[in-house]
């Protein structure tokens, strides 16, 4: 709200209109102003630049603003207050001398029966540095996410969607032709929490580290599923040594020799159609099972149930993940495994986070990807399947064509 100085409140003994103080605010161009409290309205009006000079060397010795002098001579009140500007310097932008300050109300504007109260301030020049160029604005956000993806390779196909979360927090990787071999493959599918850093760090090296453990130890059954859980630990230390907050669940599969190799920790699931029927490969590491709420209780951790759902020491709804520093002591990496033949009448599989299977069924998606001839549609029918019943996490779905890795 504006003010005004004492010495601009009261009126003079001879009856000379009090000055009035000019500031940064905007003045209309033959605006008038009444002072609150008095009954008469004034103009301010300004004198030539002569008389201002000489009024302003009069006032020198006074601290305060300088005031503006007030003549009988009626001039436009957008004069005046141009008048009283003076060029900056600074890329020839236009400062007042003085921060001074008007008290007015009832500004009249020729252009409307009613009166204003309000008081339009100038506002200050804005400068934008050639550094930092408008176009660079904004793009933080299209860097972070994008609402929906989607790609397809020989033999797979893969779509994601984010959900209410900030940031998707899902994750995928794949590896084809390992060793020069069309028939070996390696797919995860990573469900995040606590930011996307641990998804994204699964994605990028659990299936190297599988594959090099796998030299390390040999190519025969046994000594595969030692590499596989050798290559979730690893890849569990490589996490927690950069000290980053989160964890991530994930389910992967390891096309090697004629056999699939199916590995877990969390709730994604992998589901094998064969010949039409569904078949669970995986089971969720959640406290809905006794064996793990039994294995978390004798580590020392606490259950806690929020919401309906149990979690550990309150917070993590599963009981196995990488990463989950706080957590170690009781939420473990070793995955539980599997290991079938892959045989003709497997006709492919179906990866995916838990954001679809809150929703859908385990034959019910089996039956959405054998009824479309394109995987990838069948990809997005299952996420929207999923949305359509409520669903507001984040989904990935992978489908897997078994067809192509069998010998």
């Amino acid at each position: 709200m504006a003010i005004t100085s004492a010495a601009a409140s009261k009126q003079s003994s001879s009856g000379t209109p009090p000055a009035t103080w000019l500031s940064s605010f905007f003045v209309e161009k033959g605006a008038s102003f009444k002072q609150f409290g008095g009954s008469k309205r004034q103009k301010i009006i300004g004198n030539n630049i002569k008389d201002q000079e000489l009024d302003r060397k009069k006032k020198s010795s006074d601290h305060g603003p300088h005031q503006l002098a007030v003549s009988e001579i009626n001039k436009p009140i957008h004069e005046a207050c141009e008048e009283y500007l003076s060029p900056s310097e600074n890329h020839g932008s236009v400062t007042l001398e003085d921060p001074a300050v008007v008290k007015s109300s009832a500004i009249k504007n020729p252009f409307e029966k009613k009166q204003s109260t309000m008081l339009k301030k100038r506002p200050a020049q804005l400068i934008v540095p050639a550094y930092c160029p408008a176009s660079d604005f904004g793009q933080v956000g299209k860097i972070l996410e994008r609402k929906e993806f989607q790609t397809e390779g020989k033999g797979f196909a893969m779509a994601s969607k984010k959900g209410r979360r900030e940031i998707m927090e899902d994750g995928h990787g794949v590896m084809l032709d390992i060793s020069g071999n069309p028939k070996q493959a390696f797919f995860v599918v990573i469900d995040g929490h606590g930011g996307r850093a641990a998804a994204d760090f699964v994605a990028e090296n659990l299936g190297r580290n599988i594959m090099n453990e796998i030299q390390l130890l040999g190519n025969d059954g046994n000594r595969i599923e030692a590499a596989v859980r050798k290559g979730y630990s690893v890849t569990d230390e490589q996490f927690l040594n950069r000290k980053v907050n989160g964890g991530a669940c994930a389910a992967s599969v390891l096309v090697k020799d004629g056999e699939l190799h199916v590995a877990n920790v969390g709730d994604c699931k992998v589901i094998l159609s064969r010949k039409g029927v569904a078949t669970a490969l995986t089971k969720d590491h959640r406290l809905t099972r006794e064996d793990e709420r039994i294995r978390i209780e004798k580590s020392g951790g606490l259950l806690h149930c929020r919401n309906g759902v149990w979690r550990v020491n309150g917070t993590l709804a599963v009981s196995r993940a990488f990463g989950d520093l706080y957590l170690k002591d009781h939420v473990i990496s070793e995955p539980d495994i599997l290991q079938l033949p892959l045989t003709s009448d497997c006709d492919f599989l179906i990866m995916a986070s838990d954001g679809l299977w809150d929703k859908v069924g385990d034959q019910e998606a089996v039956d959405v990807v054998s009824s479309k001839k394109d995987s990838l549609e069948s990809c997005k029918e299952l996420i929207a399947m999923s949305t359509s019943r409520g669903g507001v996490d984040d989904i990935t779905v992978m489908v897997i064509n078994l067809q192509k890795f069998v010998n």
